[in-house]
């Protein structure tokens, strides 16, 4: 009996103990995790948008023969700049300065034989008051004197279309710009018009196409400003070569199409850009950057709020009783450490900034105002006016 007492009062112990030691072993309550929150609202940013852009001559000039001929001379070098008037091609003359001295000589028979008649008009008329001659007389002298004054008509045309066709005998540039490759050689025969010799494009200004969706375009026109902007042609545009390297000067919108691009669901915009040095080549990609497009609703949060999860990126919102509650976002992108949210929050939804990381959905959190003056890893600290880039 003795040692069976003895096992209980051990078992008691050991009891005490291991219920002792259960109690020393829960965990204590943990305080609310202190979090920072910020009550979104709308601003109004700078949005610099990003397109693809292609250069294109702002004015293009087939080089044409407008006569028939063996060209003769070609004195312009490939692939330089020319003035407008400048000879490009030299057709063979000889046929047609032949054809402009004959028709110079006929138009000179024609004004001898026009002072004869009006001399014998003059002395006939007159004696015709005197009754020295028949009206017949007057008649016929007045008849030949208009018939010289029209073959002296005539006789100017045939040198006027003598003149122009020696004339065209000098393949000359309509424009001023950059002349193409020669597609005919010395000694090849030309037969008119049909022939391509050249072309020579002015790339000063040039031309630079972009294409904005559809999406863009609309909200455009929901901002009176931008649209009036739009409207004025006051719509500058910034260049980005394919190094990176920003273009010197800055161009302006002067053509927007007036239909969408039903394949692609863009519309075609162009603007004007002086190319002096003629860096910018008709046909080479640039990047396009519209300036001064402002949004007036965006929704900013700092860059850390967002998270990434499985099915895409979400905040923390502080709900009711100061609980943590998920939120689904699309976040499109970020400038200056703050991410343009473009779905899923709405102005007055109070988002978690920093302390994200120790809290889940549902913990209750202890909130305390966030004060962007006081975050360094913004651009801008307060800015409200953060400029937001969109890639297309």
């Amino acid at each position: 009996m003795k040692s069976v007492s003895n096992y209980l009062s051990r078992a008691a112990i050991v009891t005490c103990v291991i219920v002792a030691a259960c109690k020393k072993a829960a965990p204590p309550a943990y305080p609310p995790a202190e979090v920072t929150v910020l009550t979104v609202k709308p601003e109004t940013v700078e949005a610099k948008l990003d397109y693809v852009g292609q250069a294109e001559a702002s004015k293009a000039v087939e080089v044409r023969s407008q006569i028939t001929g063996v060209i003769v001379a070609r004195p312009y070098t490939e692939g330089t700049d020319v003035k407008a008037g400048t000879v490009l091609y030299r057709i063979d003359p000889t046929t047609y300065e032949a054809a402009l001295r004959s028709a110079q000589g006929t138009l000179a028979n024609a004004q001898a034989r026009l002072a004869n008649a009006q001399r014998s008009y003059n002395r006939v008329k007159p004696l015709l008051d005197e009754h020295a001659v028949a009206q017949v007389d007057v008649d016929n002298a007045e008849t030949e004197l208009q018939q010289a004054k029209a073959d002296v008509d005539q006789s100017r045309g045939a040198v006027d279309e003598a003149k122009k066709n020696f004339d065209d005998t000098f393949v000359r540039a309509q424009i001023s710009g950059r002349a193409g490759r020669a597609l005919l050689v010395l000694g090849a025969r030309v037969t008119g018009p049909s022939d391509l010799l050249t072309t020579v494009d002015q790339v000063d200004p040039i031309y630079v196409s972009f294409n904005p969706s559809d999406k863009d375009i609309l909200a455009w026109r929901h901002n009176e400003a931008t649209r009036k902007m739009i409207a004025g042609g006051k719509l500058k545009v910034a260049i980005t070569l394919s190094d990176k390297s920003s273009f010197p000067h800055q161009g302006t919108v002067t053509f927007v199409a007036q239909s969408l691009q039903s394949n692609t669901g863009t519309l075609l915009l162009r603007a004007s850009v002086p190319n002096p040095e003629h860096v910018l080549l008709p046909g080479q990609f640039v990047r396009v950057k519209p300036l001064g497009i402002v949004n007036d609703s965006a929704m900013l949060v700092p860059q850390r709020s967002v998270q990434q999860g499985l099915a895409g990126t979400f905040v923390y919102l502080l709900g009711a009783d100061n609980k943590v509650v998920p939120r689904d976002v699309s976040a499109t992108t970020w400038e200056g450490g703050r991410w343009l949210i473009q779905d899923g929050l709405k102005p007055g939804d109070q988002v978690l900034v920093d302390g994200t990381l120790k809290v889940g959905p549902g913990a209750p959190v202890h909130p305390t105002p966030y004060d962007p003056a006081k975050d360094t890893t913004l651009t801008t600290p307060s800015d409200s006016a953060a400029k937001v880039v969109v890639s297309r």
